[in-house]
């Protein structure tokens, strides 16, 4: 019974919702970009038809300079996406600075409160 219920569980569990899928002429188009978030260390599914007949990853662990990471298997399991541009994301944005005080005293005198 136990090995059902893991068979049970492998197939409710898709190819395709671990990580991302692309069919073959989407891949074709835009084969830059795919190759930029593979680079990052994504893993692509690429399908015919509907169904997987290639992954595409990264090259194995023998090209790693680092130790291998939870963060890695993460992202070759497509549960995190890494960023295909280089830079600070969040560079154009306003530096909010609060002033001193909890929270519960900056929203009481925000509403007016006091």
């Amino acid at each position: 019974m136990l090995r059902l219920d893991r068979v049970a569980i492998v197939a409710i569990c898709s190819y395709s919702s671990i990580m991302t899928s692309v069919g073959i002429r989407e891949l074709k188009d835009n084969l830059s970009q795919y190759v930029r978030r593979i680079e990052a260390g994504e893993r692509i599914a690429v399908t015919a038809h509907g169904r997987v007949v290639a992954e595409l990853r990264p090259p194995g662990k023998g090209t790693r300079a680092r130790p291998r990471r939870r963060y890695d298997d993460l992202v070759e399991a497509g549960v995190v996406r890494l960023p295909v541009e280089s830079g600070d994301p969040l560079a154009g944005w306003p530096t909010v600075r609060l002033p001193a005080g909890s929270a519960a005293q900056l929203i009481a005198e925000d509403r007016g409160e006091d």
